[in-house]
């Protein structure tokens, strides 16, 4: 779905206020407020706040979705190749999308039945599918191992780059970066978690590793 001005000024707003004060705690008032729009405006555009949570997925979650089922579907390139390239959408989105990520990890840790919980377990279970079919076609070509447990591989995935960046000052603490910009950090992270996490991805899916 295409949004207009308007209505990506609320998402990124309310995007915004649920990473800092969690779905319960951001009211539609104050998402309006930080908005700059009427508050008749969130309900003519979204109908409720659930539905605006949900626009947020849509809007973070779509264009890496069919990203990841075309790349599946290619077959210019290998499919360790294709881990690799999604390794680095991964770490990409996540550098670049901190407030979503924080929805996402706030709100499963409230660990309630909620339509959020839904949509995040919804979400998470579209993303597994993709990875276990593109490690089924490595597989079926011989290019990986058999018997990988994808749903802790991608644990590790997730939560390396997930403890990174909501650590991110301890890690420039230890490796002597404090003195580094935002851009110049974001750089430096995303070049290591690439390089490491490729080379734990090979030594799982392959022989090679």
């Amino acid at each position: 779905m295409e949004y207009n001005e308007k209505q990506l000024a609320i998402i990124n707003s309310a995007e915004k206020l649920f990473a800092l004060n969690g779905f319960d705690g951001a009211s539609v008032r104050d998402i309006a407020h930080e908005a700059c729009v009427n508050l008749a405006m969130i309900s003519y555009y979204f109908g409720s706040k659930e539905k605006l949570m949900e626009a947020v997925f849509e809007q973070r979650t779509t264009k890496i979705r069919l990203k990841v089922e075309n790349l599946i579907q290619d077959t210019s390139i290998g499919n360790l190749e294709k881990v690799n390239i999604l390794i680095d959408d991964y770490v990409d989105k996540f550098i670049h999308q901190q407030e979503f990520h924080k929805i996402m990890l706030r709100e499963q840790l409230i660990e309630k039945n909620t339509p959020i919980a839904a949509l995040i377990h919804e979400l998470k279970k579209k993303n597994m599918e993709s990875i276990k079919k593109l490690v089924m076609d490595g597989q079926k070509s011989g290019e990986f191992k058999k018997n990988i447990d994808v749903t802790l591989m991608m644990s590790t995935l997730v939560g390396t780059v997930s403890n990174i960046i909501t650590c991110q000052s301890f890690y420039r603490e230890m490796n002597n970066l404090e003195n580094m910009t935002e851009i110049e950090f974001q750089k430096h992270v995303r070049k290591k978690l690439s390089t490491h996490l490729k080379n734990i991805f090979k030594s799982i899916l392959t022989n090679e590793g």
